[in-house]
């Protein structure tokens, strides 16, 4: 998918990944979403599949690096730019390490899990081979909405749920 307008391609790239992530938490999924942007094109996309796959690893972070790394041709992701709605976890900021990604930009900030300048920092740990470029806060509040409305849906179920007599496994 090519995208002509530079000036637009964080805020489109952004809004794309929304798209998945909204498309994760119809299924149920923890709505995350994230595409790799590459030499002028989108070249991977996906939202989280953990509950679809059962692999507490499918977060969208890890599907997009392994989806662009094979677009590509190596594992090197040097100039790909990764966008996602959330910041990423340790498991995913690691991967963006490992991958060698020249850029990350997410959306909101997770103060609690969060691997890229929130609850600690992988992406610029001093001992790490690589550093990964990052930029924080695009389309922030709308990313957050996502997960907040998903929570709060979540939350009255599971409270419909127990005024209904049902248990939760």
């Amino acid at each position: 998918m090519d995208l002509l307008d530079p000036a637009k391609t964080d805020e489109t790239c952004m809004r794309l990944a929304m798209r998945q992530a909204m498309a994760a938490g119809e299924r149920g999924e923890v709505p995350v979403g994230a595409v790799v942007w590459y030499q002028g094109a989108v070249i991977a996309r996906a939202g989280n599949q953990v509950e679809m796959l059962k692999d507490a690893t499918a977060h969208a972070e890890m599907i997009v690096l392994t989806q662009a790394a094979a677009h590509i041709g190596d594992w090197r992701l040097t100039e790909a730019t990764l966008y996602v709605t959330k910041e990423p976890c340790a498991m995913c900021a690691g991967g963006m390490v490992n991958a060698r990604l020249g850029r990350l930009v997410y959306g909101c900030v997770d103060p609690r899990m969060g691997a890229a300048g929130g609850a600690l920092d992988i992406t610029s740990f001093p001992g790490m081979l690589h550093r990964v470029d990052v930029e924080a806060g695009l389309l922030e509040e709308e990313c957050r909405a996502l997960l907040q409305a998903f929570f709060q849906r979540r939350r009255q179920e599971q409270k419909e749920g127990k005024a209904r007599g049902e248990t939760s496994e």
